[in-house]
């Protein structure tokens, strides 16, 4: 396949993700957008990578996927969290953060 149809590809999975941070409110959709977004940046680093004969966008996918991984660990705990404490996953409920 053509290189302009995974660059039109990872274009739209990044918007969909966009889309989903501006307009829901879930903290899990907030969080799965912004994991579709890392994935599209991922799949134009290998389509680059395998167009250039480069190796370095694929270590460049290993460190995207690691800090994915990361803030998805961290994000679920927070979530649990806020959930335990308040009972809904709301991101507009959660206005005051306090230790």
């Amino acid at each position: 396949m053509d290189v302009a149809f995974y660059i039109f590809v990872s274009m739209a999975m990044f918007a969909i993700g966009i889309v989903g941070v501006l307009a829901k409110r879930n903290a899990l959709i907030l969080f799965l957008s912004i994991e579709l977004m890392l994935n599209a940046a991922n799949l134009l680093f290998v389509v680059f990578a395998r167009q250039w004969g480069n190796q370095i966008g694929l270590v460049w996918v290993f460190f995207v996927l690691v800090v994915a991984a990361a803030e998805a660990a961290v994000g679920l705990a927070i979530i649990i969290n806020l959930f335990r404490a308040k009972q809904v996953v709301d991101i507009d409920q959660f206005n005051n953060l306090r230790g």
